[in-house]
């Protein structure tokens, strides 16, 4: 990877772990010894509303904000933020989406209506993986760690072994949850 700079993107809604995927995709890219720049957007502190953090890695990252059409990976944990955020993946970028649907505050109110085909849509234009993890994380016995499933299939789409993954995770996640997010993380990326 000579000085190329890897773009990745997570987008989700107040509450869905976008915080703590970041925070283990820097882990994972320091690491691995890379210049890593963290930059968190948020819309509405509070659950529901629209979260954004970009995680750009290389040789040497100037800037912490990826632009438009240059993500390399687009992580999605609900399918309207894919939608809403789709426009910044480069053309052979990949959007790795959670088919989990989360009415944002318009939608709930009736002042707004949830978009229908959703996934179908995007897959006339980007390449995208899906991923049913809350119902993958259900099946652990912790809908909380879908955000690790979801990471686990995206995490094919980067340079990191395998052993450094779960490495990182037993250091970012709380300890008592660190079997069940790795065991999460292997699920989405034996998927």
């Amino acid at each position: 990877m000579a000085n190329k700079t890897k773009n990745i993107m997570i987008v989700g809604v107040g509450g869905q772990g976008t915080l703590l995927t970041s925070r283990i995709l820097g882990g994972i890219t320091l690491e691995a010894g890379y210049d890593v720049k963290l930059s968190e957007v948020h819309g509405m502190a509070q659950r529901g509303g629209s979260v954004v953090t970009f995680v750009r890695y290389g040789e040497k990252v100037a800037e912490p904000i990826v632009e438009e059409g240059q993500a390399d990976v687009l992580i999605a944990f609900e399918m309207l933020e894919a939608q809403r955020y789709a426009h910044f993946v480069k053309p052979d970028g990949v959007i790795v989406v959670n088919e989990q649907r989360i009415d944002p505050i318009t939608v709930v109110t009736g002042a707004a209506v949830y978009p229908e085909n959703i996934i179908e849509n995007l897959e006339k234009e980007y390449k995208i993986l899906k991923v049913d993890a809350m119902a993958e994380a259900l099946k652990l016995g912790n809908s909380r760690v879908f955000n690790l499933i979801v990471l686990g299939v995206a995490a094919k789409h980067m340079d990191f072994s395998v052993e450094t993954w779960l490495q990182v995770i037993g250091k970012t996640v709380p300890p008592k949850t660190v079997e069940i997010n790795k065991k999460a993380f292997m699920l989405g990326y034996e998927s």
